[in-house]
């Protein structure tokens, strides 16, 4: 049993490696605001990670600099030093997701348990980590459900398409503001899915959308960036 523990933990924590840039620059508490945007610019940045000696010590932001009026003092002098979000090496790729979403952030600084700097999540990693998880690389269509909170089954989704000898190879839940209802957006292995849209329908669900034969791997990475710029990271 603690074999298969240790297993896990491992490719947990391997799976949230993967996504690292380490090609990110980072700053000195003695660098200047100057510095700071100067280094933001060359490389695209909208953040910048502070490290000292190895450990993370904060996140400097744009938006914050380009307020600041003392632009040419250490950035240590700053009240920005106390921002520092960051996202520990035991956790999941999609709390990097969560971080980047709720603090609307392009780079995600990665941690170990000591506090030891590895790298940054960038917008770049977290969508190729999407991408390939979601199964978009497999050939296949999109069926996309709207379903009554109360009556949403996963278990009941995945039996009906069975039934039409469908396999699901990725599914996502968006529950609207009013959450009355939910939109679930299934992946599937097979490019017909007109039967199965009829089948769900039979069984009570509402079809709002299939992409079958005439979707390609393009048209669904397309989709994938649009969520990007929709969750603001």
């Amino acid at each position: 049993m603690c074999a298969m523990v240790n297993n896990f933990a491992y490719k947990h924590v391997m799976s949230l490696l993967d996504i690292i840039a380490y090609d990110v620059p980072t700053i000195l508490p003695d660098d200047t605001g100057d510095t700071a945007l100067r280094l933001m610019e060359e490389n695209n940045l909208a953040e910048i990670p502070v490290v000292v000696n190895g450990q993370y010590m904060a996140l400097v932001r744009e938006e914050d600099m380009l307020e600041w009026q003392a632009l040419d003092n250490k950035v240590s002098s700053s009240h920005f030093m106390r921002y520092s979000p960051a996202v520990n090496t035991n956790a999941h790729p999609y709390d990097v997701l969560r971080l980047a979403h709720d603090q609307k952030l392009s780079v995600v600084p990665i941690v170990d348990k000591e506090n030891k700097y590895l790298g940054v999540a960038s917008h770049e990693t977290i969508l190729h980590y999407i991408a390939e998880k979601s199964g978009i690389d497999n050939p296949g269509g999109i069926i996309v459900l709207e379903i009554p909170v109360n009556d949403y089954s996963l278990y009941e989704v995945a039996r009906i398409a069975e039934s039409e000898e469908v396999t699901i190879i990725s599914a996502q839940l968006y529950t609207p503001p009013a959450g009355i209802r939910h939109e679930l957006t299934l992946k599937t292995n097979r490019t017909k899915l007109d039967a199965l849209a009829a089948t769900y329908e039979r069984f009570g669900y509402k079809v709002l959308q299939v992409f079958g034969e005439q979707s390609n791997k393009e048209d669904m990475m397309d989709r994938y960036n649009l969520l990007m710029a929709y969750i603001n990271m």
